[in-house]
């Protein structure tokens, strides 16, 4: 996949401390756009890079307006994309700082953004690696996986990531329930690059689900 340079020039620029005085660096709906061209179109040595411009643009927002959930949201998701995208030693310490960023902004507005704070923080306990590791608990895992659920039952994002957990759980006959609902979501008008990669995404999960119930 080809990486579009001037695209990663732009987004070393919105983080630039001194391109802004008196406005926010980058607004949250940039960095839900620049998140998906950086998760899903960009690729190795250009990809970590543009991870770390954009971690760089979260911060100077989250410095500026450090009572807004939304903003603390999208750093922890950017923080925790770049963690599953580096792997290895380096990727616990950014989940730690996603992990870190999503329960503050629970804990200023756990409804923000239809509940996407306890999506991701669900899947970070799904993922990350469990004690002495790391933090991962597949029971608080579900826990707030299900109190996403609770908030936004016909989101696309935790319908996929809770059939996900289900899958790893080796629960594929309720896992499709939850990628039917997923593939069922209606379009998110301001997201159509994200809506896209994740509906391959839940085609890609959804046969691999078939495939164990066929046995």
């Amino acid at each position: 996949m080809k990486t579009s340079f001037l695209s990663l020039i732009f987004t070393v620029a919105l983080c630039h401390p001194l391109a802004y005085a008196d406005e926010p660096p980058i607004s949250v709906a940039e960095l839900m756009s620049q998140w998906a061209h950086v998760n899903y179109e960009l690729q190795d040595d250009n990809q970590e890079q543009a991870f770390e411009a954009l971690m760089g643009a979260a911060k100077d927002y989250t410095h500026k307006f450090p009572q807004d959930a939304e903003g603390h949201i999208w750093a922890g998701i950017i923080y925790s994309s770049f963690a599953g995208a580096k792997g290895g030693l380096g990727a616990l310490g950014l989940a730690k700082q996603a992990k870190q960023e999503l329960e503050h902004a629970i804990r200023l507005d756990g409804s923000a953004l239809q509940g996407s704070a306890y999506t991701s923080l669900g899947t970070l306990y799904a993922q990350v690696p469990g004690w002495p590791i790391g933090f991962g608990d597949d029971d608080k895992a579900k826990e707030l996986l299900q109190k996403s659920l609770q908030i936004n039952p016909e989101g696309i994002d935790v319908n996929y990531f809770y059939a996900q957990f289900l899958y790893d759980e080796r629960e594929y006959k309720e896992a499709k329930t939850y990628l039917l609902k997923a593939q069922a979501a209606p379009p998110r008008l301001a997201r159509p690059l994200a809506d896209k990669y994740r509906q391959q995404e839940i085609s890609t999960l959804l046969a691999k689900v078939e495939r164990k119930l066929r046995r």
